[in-house]
């Protein structure tokens, strides 16, 4: 019927059809589609035509499927209401702007084995093969979960949360809280001399020790009994300074987030320097504490996509880990987590799994302390993480619209029941 260009603007016009099916380019595409090409698509999403009409084959126009990201720079990818692919989908479905672009997704089983996995493709059971590699969508470790301890609650370690000043503890009691619900035997908050009365007056469950310092946290520490701590939450940057390097020459399993991050980003090397020397740590950054950490590789992750297969955020947090020499889980909608040797996982909270919910002051503190807990019960650093971000995402779709961060601990025995824990 001719080109793109010529008969867009008639469809337009006519507005005549019932549904408009792209499959101009599908999941291969490697370059930004020209402009004549992407302007009347453009245009016809924007007349408002095709809000419910528009139906994608594998991928909408415009998109790099093994990255989510828009690849041309001067028109957005094709929307549509459904997209269709087969076999098995593809890391983009799920990255950056892949959920936004796809809205919704059904993968159309055509017959081809199992074993059978393109680059950049995840499978029916949650893997993923990129470039090489592994990758997977998260799912609970739920053999690690089922295994409660029956006879002694050191059975299930000792977590201790880190604590800031006074009036600045509320984010690790909700890590400790997040921490206790998840399974830990014990969790202790260490917080400075001067906020334990108020600590106390908010804490019954959860135990209280007083930490004014390094040498005072190095002292607790000696109790090998304590195996997993977090450090990060409302911590405050000097306190985080001294007591990380304390931490993480315990030995102890290591949770590091916010504060624990940010106080770093100065001079980044320092803490690389101690987390690569210990691997049984997971640093938790969000988009802007990776960017204070690992400069160059958000740069790049940010630069405009010429081509495809564009750089994505499995690139970045891969690259992350890398250099960090431990887990990093790089948290948001699409939070990835990864190894040192490279192995990674995608917990999606998109399509059947969204949950803008979590979008609350607090959520982080709580998966921080949901990681934590998991540590502390024996899971290995990327057991903990992936399966502590897939139940924070599960919690939040139990609890619904409403939900504020001191919910999200609470809904975790719901959820281990939907789970048969």
């Amino acid at each position: 019927i001719g080109p793109v260009k010529d008969w867009i603007p008639k469809a337009i016009e006519a507005a005549h059809f019932d549904l408009l099916i792209d499959a101009i380019f599908g999941a291969g595409l490697s370059r930004a589609p020209a402009n004549d090409i992407l302007e009347p698509l453009s245009n016809l999403y924007t007349s408002g035509k095709t809000f419910d009409r528009l139906l994608a084959i594998d991928a909408p126009t415009g998109l790099c499927m093994d990255s989510g990201r828009e690849l041309s720079q001067e028109w957005s990818a094709v929307y549509a209401f459904l997209t269709v692919s087969f076999h098995k989908p593809r890391i983009g479905h799920y990255l950056e702007d892949g959920p936004q672009n796809c809205n919704a997704i059904r993968i159309v089983d055509i017959g081809l084995p199992a074993s059978l996995n393109h680059t950049g493709d995840i499978n029916h059971t949650g893997d993923i093969n990129h470039t090489g590699d592994h990758v997977r969508l998260t799912n609970p470790e739920i053999s690690m979960l089922g295994k409660w301890c029956l006879d002694h609650k050191f059975g299930h370690g000792h977590a201790l949360i880190l604590s800031g000043p006074s009036g600045r503890g509320g984010a690790a009691r909700l890590a400790a809280r997040g921490a206790l619900r998840i399974g830990a035997g014990l969790v202790t908050v260490g917080c400075p001399p001067d906020s334990v009365v108020e600590n106390a007056a908010q804490l019954n469950a959860i135990m209280l020790e007083a930490v004014h310092d390094g040498d005072a946290l190095a002292r607790i520490l000696a109790d090998t009994r304590i195996n997993a701590l977090c450090l990060g939450p409302g911590l405050g940057g000097d306190r985080a300074r001294e007591l990380v390097p304390v931490a993480l020459a315990s030995g102890a399993n290591c949770v590091l987030d916010a504060d624990a991050i940010t106080a770093f980003s100065d001079n980044p090397q320092t803490l690389f320097e101690l987390t690569s020397s210990h691997r049984s740590i997971v640093l938790t950054p969000h988009a802007g504490e990776f960017a204070k950490l690992f400069p160059d590789i958000a740069q790049r992750l940010s630069k405009e996509p010429m081509s495809g297969p564009a750089y994505s955020k499995v690139d970045a947090t891969r690259a992350a880990a890398k250099r960090a020499g431990c887990v990093v889980l790089f948290k948001g909608a699409d939070t990835v987590i990864a190894d040192a040797h490279g192995r990674a996982s995608i917990n999606s909270a998109h399509y059947d799994r969204s949950a803008p919910w979590l979008a609350t002051a607090g959520s982080g503190d709580v998966l921080a302390g949901f990681i934590t807990g998991l540590l502390a019960r024996g899971f290995a650093p990327m057991q903990a993480g992936q399966t502590a971000a897939w139940l924070h995402v599960e919690c939040a779709r139990s609890f619904g619209a409403g939900l504020i961060a001191e919910d999200l601990p609470e809904r975790l025995p719901k959820v281990f029941a939907a789970l048969n824990v």
